[in-house]
């Protein structure tokens, strides 16, 4: 019972039979629009949020080595747990951080599409260090530390970008 949960929790319910082709992809807009649903139209405060993730940060290494032997290859695609918690990174620390911004909901939705766009061209490119954390650690850790860090090479672009605009302009 508790082996079906955790699939079904690393697949998020869905992404594991349902969806064959692109599934990250897939699972990554899909946190974009969910973590947009839970901030800008449920209006759920963003520490409970942030804890939220924490907690499932934590669960999930648990939950991917209890499923892993049932997977045919050491980093199943089925798995994408790991892509809503790196999509996650850079939503969640531009809302702690920008908490009194006056956008509108069209803008705030440009920006998480810019996010998305940005997380998966680091989790398909895999810069350095993404590409030795891949290809060194076959494991728990490594299915989820390669999407942890892609989170955070999107915002730091996006702190240079800003940066950047209002040195510039």
């Amino acid at each position: 019972m508790i082996k079906k949960l955790n699939y079904y929790f690393i697949t998020l319910f869905v992404f594991g039979n349902s969806i064959i082709k692109y599934r990250g992809t897939w699972a990554s807009l899909f946190t974009t629009l969910f973590l947009f649903l839970l901030i800008h139209v449920l209006k759920i405060p963003i520490l409970i949020i942030f804890l939220s993730l924490l907690l499932f940060l934590f669960y999930s290494f648990f939950a991917i080595k209890s499923c892993l032997n049932s997977f045919k290859n050491e980093d199943p695609q089925e798995i994408v747990i790991d892509e809503f918690l790196g999509q996650s990174i850079p939503i969640i620390l531009y809302e702690l951080f920008h908490p009194n911004r006056a956008n509108t909901m069209v803008e705030t939705l440009q920006i998480y599409f810019w996010f998305f766009l940005l997380f998966r061209l680091f989790d398909g490119l895999k810069p350095f260090p993404i590409d030795y954390i891949d290809k060194k650690y076959k494991n728990t850790f490594g299915i989820l530390f390669d999407d942890i860090l892609a989170g955070f090479y999107v915002t730091i672009v996006m702190i240079l970008f800003m940066v950047g605009k209002s040195f510039f302009i």
